[in-house]
């Protein structure tokens, strides 16, 4: 089986988390998949990092390592990760199809003015208080996916036609047999 990475990009709160855990759990019957958190592998795996522009990018390649020793063993591995930087996920990209592994970046879409009025843990509400440095979207960039192998929108699309329209992309990638 064919091993794969699919990188879900976007705003903290846009949904990244909940998508690829939703998608993970309808795939799992099929194939090896595995989900890897940008929180959870900053906690285990980057504490010792911050978030200056070098630390975060550190961080994603730490994670796409780690996606491509596992796509490298049949493994379809959806990443749920700001990955902030467009230059940043096109190396994660160029990497991971120089390995032989596909890479579909998953742009996980919500306005800034939808995240926070989710803001679930209190995060954007702390950043635009100042207390929080270096918070994406708020004091440090974003940068949009120009041309992404699929975007979705969690705005105006339910979870479940997110999940459908990401499981129909990545069966046409060869991912979702």
């Amino acid at each position: 089986m064919r091993g794969g990475i699919a990188w879900f990009t976007g705003l903290p709160g846009a949904g990244k988390s909940t998508l690829a855990t939703a998608v993970a759990a309808r795939l799992v019957a099929r194939r090896p998949v595995e989900c890897l958190d940008g929180n959870e592998i900053r906690a285990a795996l980057s504490r010792d990092l911050s978030f200056s522009r070098a630390d975060r990018d550190t961080n994603v390649h730490r994670i796409a390592y780690v996606a491509r020793l596992l796509a490298k063993h049949g493994v379809l591995v959806l990443v749920a990760a700001i990955a902030p930087y467009a230059d940043t996920r096109a190396a994660l990209r160029s990497r991971s199809e120089a390995d032989g592994h596909p890479f579909l970046e998953i742009f996980v879409n919500a306005p800034l003015t939808t995240v926070i009025e989710r803001d679930v843990n209190g995060l954007y509400t702390r950043a635009l208080a100042g207390e929080i440095p270096s918070f994406t979207g708020i004091s440090d960039p974003y940068e949009p996916p120009v041309n992404p192998h699929l975007e979705v929108r969690t705005d105006q699309e339910s979870c479940e036609a997110c999940e459908q329209r990401i499981i129909a992309a990545l069966a046409a990638a060869g991912l979702a047999e």
